[in-house]
């Protein structure tokens, strides 16, 4: 690797060393964790939950930054990423790299001892997915990147069920495999409009190998597959009519925006407005259905609804 074109870096502060940990893609995860922790049945006290969550999330962003460790030169040459801690001069990259790693060793020894052995090997499976099987493996080489390495992103509810109930049941799983289809359509919508960047820097993402109109083929038919998933906890038994339902609607709504981006063949920067609306709008969809998860968890513990998962199907 070459070194990135400011060579005399600045003092570092806590904010250089908060951005390492990518904060925005952190509360996705913490609340997704949450969320599979206060969906799965049983109970956990609050303070050993707490630790949970924060475990996962010391290890993603310990993850993080060995991503912007590993990646500082090809963020030096993006746009978007020019100005982050480590291109942007204010670090030294072994900074980086010593940060994610005491992030990460700390996690998991916390979870380990306070949670469990086996929250902690999942979380320790997901910290090396994202920091090397996603970012040093796959995201400069294949165009699946996304698509293989969506698993990283989508350990954090499994995480946080198993951080309650000990174990790995179909309920879990299948919040594992929304994220995991969830992430395709949400990423490469983005990556329809920062194509310039990826091309400039010579990562291969879908739409700078396989072109727009591939790219766009596969949103919709990764939204297609998204949607049976996103209603199967409710299918198998899992939840009750409550997030059934929420499933069914957001993900029409899923559907209805990506057709728009689908069925177009090319466009420009200035007119990718269907793009950038499923872009965030997926962002809600995540956060709507987990949310789905929860109240419906809630309302069956209070006897307000049939009992779902409390019937056994996710314990």
């Amino acid at each position: 690797m070459t070194i990135v074109a400011n060579t005399v870096p600045l003092p570092a502060d806590w904010r250089d060393f908060f951005t390492l940990t990518k904060p925005r893609v952190m509360t996705l995860v913490i609340f997704t964790a949450i969320c599979g922790l206060l969906a799965a049945p049983g109970s956990i006290h609050p303070v050993l939950g707490f630790t949970a969550i924060l475990a996962i999330a010391m290890g993603a962003g310990g993850s993080a930054a060995l991503n912007h460790w590993w990646e500082a030169d090809l963020d030096a040459g993006m746009k978007r990423t020019a100005n982050r801690p480590l291109p942007g001069g204010r670090m030294r990259r072994e900074d980086a790299r010593d940060f994610g790693l005491f992030l990460s060793g700390v996690s998991l020894l916390v979870m380990g001892v306070a949670i469990g052995w086996l929250a902690a090997a999942m979380l320790a499976v997901a910290i090396f997915y994202y920091a090397v099987v996603y970012t040093m493996w796959l995201k400069p080489r294949t165009p699946q990147n996304i698509v293989i390495g969506g698993g990283s992103g989508a350990f954090p509810p499994l995480i946080g069920w198993i951080a309650v109930t000990g174990e790995v049941t179909a309920m879990p799983v299948l919040l594992f495999a929304i994220i995991f289809m969830w992430t395709p359509p949400h990423f490469w919508a983005l990556a329809l409009f920062m194509k310039s960047d990826y091309a400039k820097v010579g990562i291969p993402m879908m739409p700078v190998v396989a072109g727009e109109r591939s790219t766009r083929r596969q949103i919709l038919a990764y939204t297609v597959l998204l949607a049976p998933v996103a209603i199967a906890p409710w299918a198998i038994g899992g939840t009750s009519w409550v997030y059934g339902s929420v499933a069914a609607v957001l993900s029409l709504l899923f559907l209805a925006l990506a057709v728009p981006v689908g069925i177009r063949t090319r466009s420009d920067v200035d007119t990718m407005t269907p793009e950038k609306t499923l872009f965030r709008f997926s962002i809600y969809y995540l956060f709507v259905l987990f949310a789905a998860l929860v109240a419906d968890r809630v309302l069956a513990a209070q006897g307000l609804i049939g009992p779902g998962m409390l019937a056994g199907v996710g314990a």
